[in-house]
């Protein structure tokens, strides 16, 4: 069986709370002839929790049958310059061959960037080890920080990522990106576009056996709308308070239709709260609760009626479209979902699996929330079906997983 290398930085199995993207793939290779390792920061992100004792520089463990790899790195919180540190640690530790000594050799090496760095280690290892490297994008970095206004176009750091970036583009064998219109940005840049493969983000659906629809509520029971994930800048979550607080104002204070459950963590959160207590979303209104680990999702997800998820309204950040584990989640526990986005795709509208707003409006969520309170539970049991059919047809991690082998596959035969 041949052995993968996967460099991801933030690799989380589902002990943690977070998306899981190459642990569930790791879980399906060996069907397909793979196995994989995946080489892991120590420290937990966004959380800050560092996984290893005081003296220990590294540790070789499994869950749930995929091998992981913690690299000793620094702990820190938010987005600062602990974790640029972090990163640059993570990247110099993975390089290093006493830290990697435990390892089976590779035949094949995935770098995948949040960040470039990880990438560019994955291409050294692989030209130690005279293996083929793979290049996987899942953040387009720079134009990614470029888009979000915290980098400038034509600053000196601007330049340096994009020739790390266009370092690692011309030598990588594929360029795996979970954007579905990625290409556009990629090929420019000198890729060939036969070597760029749209691999999406997914759900394992064996992870979500029962997916009856909610059982019928009292007449005076509210409606569970759920939102699970970060609290961050990017997430939009003050505009769907922004819309709660409408919802209410049209309800009447005595007439709760609708109660918002916020699962999650991140560096908004305490902003969150005192927003949600200024506009007077008490616990019947919005409710905070802390971050889950991934395997409990599932579970969870079936105390749902339906599930929501908002983006900024970032035009040129989600032209090349958007690719968010939780709404994989959302649409695999069969439950409709209130999107708020402006991306060039549209998972929901494509499935017919909800109500599709535009982004940054708190009228129009405050609407498409009302309108799904309306809805017989038979109109939302249609929605939510078509949301799980439609990721029972392409984006189920077996299918994901069948896709990656066969590229590794092909990069092999081509180095033959």
């Amino acid at each position: 069986m041949k052995h993968v290398w996967i460099l991801n930085h933030y690799a989380k199995h589902p002990e943690t709370a977070g998306g899981a993207r190459h642990f569930q793939l790791a879980r399906h290779l060996p069907a397909h002839g793979w196995r994989a390792t995946l080489i892991a920061s120590s420290v937990d992100h966004p959380s800050g929790f560092q996984r290893l004792a005081e003296n220990e520089p590294m540790r070789l463990e499994t869950s749930g049958g995929v091998p992981f790899l913690w690299l000793r790195t620094a702990a820190y919180r938010g987005n600062g310059g602990g974790r640029i540190q972090n990163m640059l640690q993570y990247a110099w530790q993975a390089i290093r061959p006493s830290r990697l000594k435990a390892l089976d050799r590779p035949d094949l090496i995935i770098g995948s960037s949040v960040h470039p760095f990880a990438a560019l280690s994955g291409w050294w290892l692989a030209r130690r080890h005279g293996v083929p490297f793979i290049f996987e994008v899942r953040d387009l970095w720079p134009q990614t920080l470029i888009d979000m206004g915290r980098l400038r176009e034509g600053s000196l750091t601007t330049r340096c990522l994009r020739a790390l970036e266009d370092f690692l583009y011309r030598r990588a064998r594929r360029v795996l990106t979970l954007l579905p219109r990625a290409e556009e940005y990629i090929v420019p840049r000198g890729v060939p576009a036969e070597h760029v493969v749209w691999l999406s983000n997914g759900v394992d659906l064996g992870d979500y056996p029962d997916v009856s629809p909610p059982q019928p509520r009292p007449p005076e029971m509210p409606l569970t709308l759920m939102y699970f994930g970060s609290h961050g800048e990017a997430n939009g979550l003050d505009v769907l308070l922004e819309a709660m607080g409408q919802v209410k104002a049209a309800h009447g204070v005595g007439n709760v239709p609708v109660r918002l459950r916020l699962i999650g963590d991140g560096p908004s959160k305490d902003a969150l709260q005192r927003q949600a207590s200024g506009l007077g979303l008490d616990g019947r209104w919005v409710s905070f609760e802390p971050a889950v680990p991934k395997r409990e999702i599932p579970l969870l997800a079936r105390e749902a009626d339906a599930f929501v998820i908002t983006v900024r309204d970032l035009p040129q950040l989600y032209r090349f479209g958007i690719s968010m584990n939780k709404l994989f989640d959302y649409m695999a526990a069969a439950r409709p979902v209130i999107i708020a986005s402006a991306a060039v795709n549209d998972p929901v509208a494509e499935a017919q699996a909800g109500i599709t707003v535009k982004p940054e409006d708190p009228a129009a969520l405050a609407e498409a929330i009302t309108r799904l309170v309306a809805l017989s539970p038979e109109a939302r049991a249609r929605m939510g079906w078509a949301g799980r059919e439609h990721m029972e047809a392409a984006y189920d991690y077996r299918i994901l997983a069948g896709r990656l082998a066969g590229v590794m596959n092909d990069v092999m035969d081509e180095t033959r």
